[in-house]
This record gives C-alpha cells, sequence and structure tokens, in this order.
C-alpha cells in the first residue's frame, strides 16, 4: 500500500478518490490465462496489421504476453513518455475519464474478462485499458492528441438525458461481465438501457466528442482506406474486433469531423463501419476545430442553455474571469432570447483563475448563487474596470446605501461593504440589506443575508465540472477498495496453475505430471477448451507425448459444438500452440 499510496500523491486531489489498489493477488490462473491467449493472438496478428507503434510500445508499457501487467509497473515505465497510469474501479464518469487522460494519467480498469467474454466485454477490463490504450501512448504524436482530447473532453456538457444513460449503461455492461446474476437481472437492465437510450432526444457536445473519441482513441484506423493500419485501443484488445476490421465485411470510411459526429455507436455490438484518418496530426487538427464550437469557447446564453440541460455541476465564467461553479437551475432571458439573470441551486462556489476565491466556498454558498448579466443603464464601460474612486460616480461607496439598474431591467438597492479584486479586475461588491428585483419578480431579499453581486456583463465561458475541482470536490467520498477475498483455487484452476508453472519453471518429472493433469482434465472437465489448447503448446513445444496430443485435439474437435464461438476460438489456439 506504501507504493500505491506515493502513486496516488502524484495524481490530483479532486482524482485521487477513484483510485484503488490493484490487489494484484487476486488474479486466478484462469484470469492469466485469458490474458495470455487474448494477447498471443493479438500479438500474432497486429504485428502486421497495428500501427508501428504498437509491439515496441508494448515492452515500452510493461505490458507482457505472458502475464496480466502489474498497473505499478506500468505506471513507472510510462513515465519517460510523459504519462502515468492508475488503477481505478471500473466505470467512470465521462467527465473524470477525460481529467485523468488530460493530466496524462492513464486509467485502468482492474477487472479482467471471463473466458466465456474472451472475445470481447463491453465492460471495462484489464486487456483493454492496458494492452489496448497504453502501448499506442509512446508514439508522440498519438500521446499529444489523447492529452489534449482530455483536457478538451473534460470540459463538455451533457444532457441530464445522457448522464441517465450512462449509469444505464454501465449497469448493464457490468451485469454482463459479472457472471453472478439472472437472466431476468440482465433483461431489466438492458431494457432499462434501452428505455434511458430512448429518452435521449438532443445530441449533446459531450455525446459528439464521445463519439470523435469513440472513431478514433477507441476504434480508429490510419492510412490510407485501402491499406489502414489499427491504432484503436478496441480492436486492439479484442480477439473477434481486431481481425474483423480490416476484412471487407466492415465498411472502411476516410476520416471525417462532421461525419464522425454525426455517427453514433453501440458499445454492445461490432462496429459495423470504422475511419481511417490520414495521420494523428489530422485528429489534433480536428479535436481543436470541435473545441472552438463547445461551449466552454463559445459562452454566452448558447453555453448556458447547454448547462441548464446538463443539469450537474458546470462553471459559468464571466467577462471579468469570476468564475460560477454550481448547478444551473434558472436562465431569465429578455425579449431577445438572451440571458440577464442566471440562478444555481445546492452548493456553489465561486473563483477565479481556477482557485476558489476565500471565504466563497461550498460553505458560503450552500443554497445556490444568482447574478446578472448585463451592462448597468447609460454605462458603456465594462464595471469590472472601474477603479475604487471611480465606482463613486456611479453611487457606490461602501457603507452608503446605493441602486444599480441594468439595462435588462433588474434593479438592485442595498449597502455595498466589501469589493472584491483579482488583477486589478473587480470580482464581486457584496451587500447588506439587499433587494434584487425584475419586472416585480423579487430576485433576493435582505432576509436572504449578503447579496454578492457577481461583475461582468457578458458570459466568456461554460465548461463541465468545477474551476477549483480541488476544493469543490474535497468532500466527496473515495471509491473503497473492494475487499480481498481470498478463496482456495477451484480443482480446474489448480490445473491451470500446474500448467503455468511446468511452463515458466520446467518439472523434474515432466511426462509424470503432464499425463497426471491430462487425466484430470478428460476426466472431470469435458468442456474446457482453453487449457487443453495450453497443454497441446507444451507437448508440442517438448515434442512428447504424441498419442496425448491427438487425444486432446480430438477432444476439443467435440467441444467445438458445445458453443458457435468455440470452432474459431479452438483452431486459432491451436494455429499458435503447434507453430
Amino acid at each position: 500500500m506504501g507504493e500505491l499510496n506515493l502513486q496516488v500523491r502524484r495524481i490530483p486531489r479532486h482524482l485521487q478518490k477513484y483510485v484503488v489498489d490493484q490487489q494484484y493477488e487476486k488474479y486466478t490462473p484462469i484470469n492469466h490465462a485469458v490474458w495470455r491467449y487474448v494477447m498471443r493472438q493479438n500479438h500474432n496478428f497486429l504485428k502486421d496489421s497495428a500501427h508501428s507503434a504498437y509491439i515496441g510500445g508494448l515492452k515500452s508499457s510493461a505490458i507482457s504476453v505472458e502475464k496480466i501487467p502489474n498497473v505499478m509497473d506500468m505506471n513507472k515505465a510510462l513515465a519517460p513518455f510523459g504519462w502515468g497510469a492508475a488503477n481505478i474501479d471500473g466505470f467512470i464518469p465521462g467527465v473524470i475519464f477525460f481529467d485523468f487522460q488530460g493530466n496524462g494519467i492513464l486509467p485502468i480498469a482492474s477487472d479482467i474478462r471471463k473466458l466465456e467474454n474472451i472475445q470481447y466485454t463491453p465492460a471495462p477490463d484489464i486487456i483493454h485499458e492496458a494492452a489496448g490504450h497504453a502501448p499506442i501512448l509512446c508514439e508522440e504524436k498519438f500521446s499529444e492528441y489523447v492529452k489534449l482530447f482530455g483536457k478538451i473532453g473534460s470540459k463538455a456538457l451533457a444532457t441530464s438525458e445522457e448522464h441517465e444513460l450512462f449509469e444505464a449503461i454501465r449497469t448493464y455492461s457490468n451485469l454482463l461481465e459479472s457472471g453472478k446474476v439472472t437472466k431476468e437481472e440482465i433483461d431489466a437492465a438492458k431494457a432499462n438501457f434501452e428505455e434511458k437510450q430512448a429518452a435521449v432526444t438532443q445530441i449533446s457536445e459531450a455525446e459528439q466528442i464521445s463519439r470523435l473519441y469513440w472513431w478514433t482513441v477507441e476504434y480508429g484506423l490510419i492510412g490510407t482506406v485501402d491499406q489502414p493500419q489499427i491504432y484503436g485501443a478496441g480492436l486492439l484488445s479484442s480477439v473477434a474486433e481486431g481481425r474483423s476490421s480490416l476484412t471487407a465485411s466492415v465498411k472502411k470510411l476516410p476520416f471525417d469531423l462532421q461525419t464522425v459526429i454525426e455517427t453514433g455507436f453501440d458499445i454492445t455490438k461490432p462496429q459495423p463501419q470504422l475511419f481511417v484518418c490520414d495521420s494523428f496530426e489530422q485528429l489534433i487538427e480536428a479535436v481543436n476545430e470541435f473545441a472552438s464550437k463547445m461551449a466552454f469557447k463559445v459562452g454566452g446564453t448558447e453555453g448556458l442553455d447547454k448547462a441548464l440541460r446538463s443539469n450537474h455541476t458546470a462553471t459559468i465564467q464571466y467577462c471579468s474571469g469570476l468564475q460560477l461553479t454550481g448547478t444551473l437551475s434558472r436562465i431569465i432571458k429578455d425579449a431577445k432570447g438572451e440571458a440577464v439573470y442566471i440562478k444555481t441551486d445546492g452548493p456553489s462556489a465561486l473563483a477565479f483563475d481556477n482557485e476558489e476565491l476565500s471565504g466563497h466556498g461550498k460553505a458560503t454558498h450552500r443554497d445556490g448563487f444568482g447574478a446578472p448579466i448585463g451592462k448597468l443603464v447609460n454605462i458603456q464601460r465594462p464595471l469590472e474596470n472601474f477603479a475604487d474612486n471611480e465606482l463613486t460616480s456611479l453611487g457606490i461607496e461602501l457603507g452608503k446605501e446605493c441602486t444599480l439598474n441594468y439595462e435588462s431591467g433588474v434593479g438592485l438597492s442595498g449597502i455595498p461593504t466589501k469589493l472584491v479584486r483579482k488583477n486589478d479586475k473587480l470580482l464581486l461588491i457584496t451587500f447588506t440589506n439587499c433587494t434584487v428585483s425584475l419586472n416585480n419578480e423579487v430576485l433576493f431579499q435582505p432576509e436572504w443575508g449578503s447579496y454578492d453581486l457577481a461583475i461582468g456583463h457578458k458570459i466568456m465561458s461554460v465548461f463541465a465540472g468545477a474551476a477549483d475541482s480541488e476544493h469543490f470536490y474535497e468532500d466527496l467520498e473515495e471509491i473503497e477498495t473492494k475487499a480481498l477475498v481470498t478463496e482456495e483455487l477451484s480443482p480446474l484452476e489448480q490445473l491451470y496453475g500446474q500448467i503455468r508453472t511446468i511452463r515458466e519453471n520446467g518439472s523434474s518429472e515432466l511426462k509424470k505430471d503432464l499425463l497426471a493433469v491430462i487425466n484430470v482434465l478428460t476426466k472431470n472437465f469435458p468442456e474446457d477448451w482453453l487449457l487443453r489448447i495450453e497443454v497441446i503448446e507444451l507437448l508440442a513445444k517438448l515434442d512428447i507425448l504424441a498419442e496425448k496430443q491427438e487425444l486432446l485435439k480430438a477432444q476439443l474437435e467435440r467441444i467445438k459444438h458445445l458453443h458457435e464461438e468455440y470452432s474459431v476460438l479452438i483452431d486459432r489456439g491451436l494455429m499458435l500452440a503447434t507453430y
């Protein structure tokens, strides 16, 4: 745990709560066999069909074909490339996922797919997160793209319906991988997922940028439509889709930003088409182009509308530099449809340059925050540029009653008691005995306490998450590492363990030990195909027990008929086992 604590301290504080211990000892011999089968298959195929950085990237990122990687080792190995790795607990919110990557940290889910899902799992697992994502990060331009994407993606605003859909997808995917639930539970989760999916009627900037991520970082091809190479993590980590992606059965389209963000995807099914980029530089240009139209760049009423639809924590930045973080609950607009007053509900905070203003955290603004937008009547100069002595011309003097009237019709009367400035900009004026109103509606009244008037006549930026994440999220509970349950290995797991030991360390009674495994496998486990392949591999390599090799192959021929996927899995396994 000491090494884990040292690793966690290097991660931004607001992300530390998502980091858990990998608990490497939890992996069983079958888990390692699943890893080894997938990696051997993929390594054999991808050495000729993946981006040239892939094979070297495996070694550079401390990933071995033979066993599941230790995330601590990966964290150290990725450091020379400007990256680190952290173990997380499965699905995390998209904003948080991108935030990790924007900070140069690869979040890795430690669970591994079950043998029955060996070709593909929609739930995050270490084969996808480690072997899929890490190797190509060693390529300089791709690394730049993923970091840039993380910084931009973490600001994207989703709709409230999309947030609910994410939770439904997480539940459904985890149940599919669990193996410990009933068909009724899976059907119920699927129905809920489909219901939430149908409720999404607007495509947000978060959905659009997630599509860009999906069709590039997850399922991207590079080169030409006629001769593409694989770089997407979903293809690099899937036994089935990696191979099929380069066949004629999957349509190849030249990368085009508009087409990509208009193309949805289903994480539970193979992808019917893929996009081929010319270079990673093309992707960098594309994500920057997309960012130019996002709320954090555009701001204004358009950005505020997106934050309102999100119904989640967002940050609103005024032209003065003042940043308001909270859940936007109301926008009052004028006759032209422009925002003139905004209100957040629940804990809110004020910041400048992404640092919380002293005395203006969630404890102070626990019930929300309200503020006007726009210019004062007959005052064209931005209020934030007025010096203290110039404010008196507007009737603003500390301790003296004053009235402010906005062009929008918002009116304020009260006694100013404090001014807050940063970098010579006026950010806040605190009033007591204050009343704020618009068209006969009282927006703030003296009984509610002090009123902090936000200064700024227009909104420059609106983005998901908090301005000062370290402070805003400091009271959120950490994700607890699941208690390590050490169960005695099953008889089948023990057999897998014996073969692994023999392969790695040899045996003083080699034939005797292998014959014992073969006999138990034949008698007690007539449906297990993977261990038979591992045994055949050993026998073929050592050139011994030819008759037992034929026996196991005959058993595998029968096993092929037990499941529609077994024939391909077994044939490909035998091809490498006897190569």
